[in-house]
């Protein structure tokens, strides 16, 4: 079989697979769409998990179940999947009390495991989940959108509905995290950015666009009951909480460099009642974000700039298309 394969850090091509053999409790995934993710990059260059090469990368995906191990009943051949990515311990303290996503030993597939820029994937049949007739490239946003979801838990969003909010990054997550919060009902959400034409899409997409650093963004200070980084820029991080109301709630949700370091008093934290919250990756809640998936009216799709066979792919974990219109790169089976 065709796929990506990460030799060695920083060394990534095309290479002819055997395919896998199907173990027991696994059933084997033909994946029709795998999404590109920045953590994809990272891994690529050994800076996030533990650098398993050889390996297959990819963790964004969906495909239809090509075989079953002889002791699965709850898939068959033919079945619409999507995959969960994260392979927790279930005994750890962090997954006792039922965060998955922190568990001390933390694996993934397209991480530890080779994962989904393949024609075919191996996964563990508790790790798929029914799409019904979900496209297959929507299907495969909704590991993005688990993340989302985690985040806007994390942060309280379902105990209390924020009248509205400001997420600063435009690029694919970041405007999947801003629609995810429309979905939720927030009435006004704004988002933040550099680049004039992914703020034109945002405006394209709902969205209340702002340049960050202008004084029409300047003026909305201390002006959002929910801020959200999706940047991972540390100054951007930093800055904030300026922009979040009283009682209103921050979320850090971009991934900044693991030694960049941020000032915050921490008297303004305590006066304004402020709320700080972090997030890390999903935590088995791919169903709900599937759920949103297939109600929404498109407008999540739209996130999709690219579906390409998978040899083209390749290229963007290099250097990406160094154009501010790329939003979400996928290999697409039928591309």
């Amino acid at each position: 079989m065709k796929a990506i394969r990460f030799a060695a850090a920083g060394v990534a091509g095309m290479a002819e697979m055997e395919m896998p053999g199907i173990k027991p409790g696994h059933a084997l995934v033909r994946v029709r769409a795998a999404g590109l993710c920045h953590t994809d990059i990272e891994v690529l260059h050994g800076r996030y998990g533990e650098g398993a090469f050889p390996l297959v990368p990819g963790h964004e995906y969906a495909g239809t179940v090509e075989a079953v191990a002889d002791d699965v009943t709850v898939v068959r051949p033919g079945d619409r999947v999507a995959v969960d990515p994260n392979i927790s311990c279930g005994q750890c303290p962090a997954c006792r009390k039922g965060l998955t996503n922190l568990c001390v030993g933390l694996k993934a597939y397209g991480v530890t495991e080779n994962g989904g820029f393949a024609e075919f994937s191996l996964v563990a049949v508790d790790h798929l989940h029914g799409i019904g007739d979900l496209a297959f490239d929507t299907a495969a946003l909704a590991e993005p959108l688990a993340c989302v979801l985690n985040g806007l838990g994390a942060a309280g969003l379902d105990a209390g509905r924020p009248g509205n909010a400001l997420v600063f990054g435009a690029g694919p997550i970041g405007l999947l995290l801003a629609l995810s919060l429309k979905a939720k009902g927030v009435r006004s959400v704004a988002v933040a950015d550099i680049s004039e034409p992914r703020l034109a899409f945002a405006e394209a997409l709902g969205l209340q666009p702002f340049v960050s650093g202008s004084q029409d963004l300047a003026a909305k200070a201390r002006g959002f009951d929910f801020v959200a980084d999706a940047t991972g820029v540390a100054k951007v991080v930093e800055g904030m909480i300026g922009f979040t109301a009283d009682g209103g709630t921050a979320l850090i949700f971009g991934v900044c460099a693991p030694d960049a370091r941020i000032s915050l008093a921490p008297f303004e934290i305590f006066r304004r009642q402020i709320r700080l919250a972090g997030s890390h990756s999903l935590n088995r809640n791919i169903p709900q974000a599937l759920d949103i998936l297939s109600r929404d009216d498109g407008t999540m799709a739209r996130l999709v700039s690219h579906r390409l066979p998978i040899a083209e792919v390749l290229p963007f974990f290099a250097k990406g298309s160094g154009d501010p219109t790329t939003m979400k790169v996928q290999f697409c089976a039928d591309a």
